[in-house]
């Protein structure tokens, strides 16, 4: 099972401190155990392999957000304790920025969640069905937003400003929370859109866009 950076660093404490509390109390070097195994477990980083096209979710957990922004759509998944919270591209591109934006640490299910901690990974989407004359510009790319929860502290990314990544890449991953958020390119609509709030969806698999809609997207 691979790990994702910093795992080790977070279980080695209670595992260590295990074997100690065995000289004072079966039950406290078990909670220990048990938390350093929770703590690894819920920093697993399993591989995943996307379908053959559509663009996928950058995230496992349940959609949460599904809504228009001017002329965008964003949806943004809520990963629960469970889920395995390593951040995949949902399409193939260069990140053009990587940008951190200071904000609070309300429960990332809640609305005001909106004004936390973020992390954003703009995009600029690989697309040759766009017109050469948009290609590059701001408008066309898509941004992946990676937001701190109630106990997400820390949000760490994978890449930097200039990298290329394909689609389903590992992008980054946040500890201990929380949400990620897709906002799409104005061309994507809605309707375009494969899942809807409440569906639960699995990063760099579940597809959110399906090839061949008037999105674009190359996603092959």
């Amino acid at each position: 099972m691979n790990f994702a950076p910093g795992a080790w660093r977070y279980a080695i404490v209670p595992l260590a401190a295990a074997p100690f509390a065995l000289l004072y109390s079966v039950g406290a070097s078990a909670v220990a155990l048990a938390l350093g195994v929770a703590t690894l477990a819920f920093f697993r980083d399993p591989e995943r392999t996307p379908p053959p096209t559509g663009v996928v979710s950058p995230a496992d957990g349940k959609v949460s957000v599904l809504r228009e922004e001017g002329d965008r759509v964003r949806l943004g998944v809520f990963m629960n304790v469970h889920n395995v919270h390593v951040v995949r591209a949902p399409v193939a591109g260069a990140v053009r920025e990587v940008e951190h934006a200071p904000g609070g640490y309300k429960p990332a299910f809640s609305k005001e969640s909106d004004r936390n901690e973020k992390l954003h990974v703009r995009l600029d989407v690989e697309d040759p069905n766009l017109p050469a004359a948009d290609e590059g510009a701001a408008d066309d790319r898509a941004t992946v937003t990676f937001i701190a929860g109630a106990f997400a502290r820390r949000i760490h990314p994978y890449v930097e400003a200039g990298d290329g990544v394909e689609r389903g890449e590992r992008v980054g991953h946040i500890a201990f929370g929380s949400r990620v958020d897709v906002l799409f390119p104005p061309t994507v609509d809605e309707s375009d859109l494969a899942v809807d709030v409440g569906e639960r969806v699995a990063a760099g698999e579940s597809v959110l866009v399906e090839a061949g809609s008037r999105a674009g997207f190359r996603t092959e």
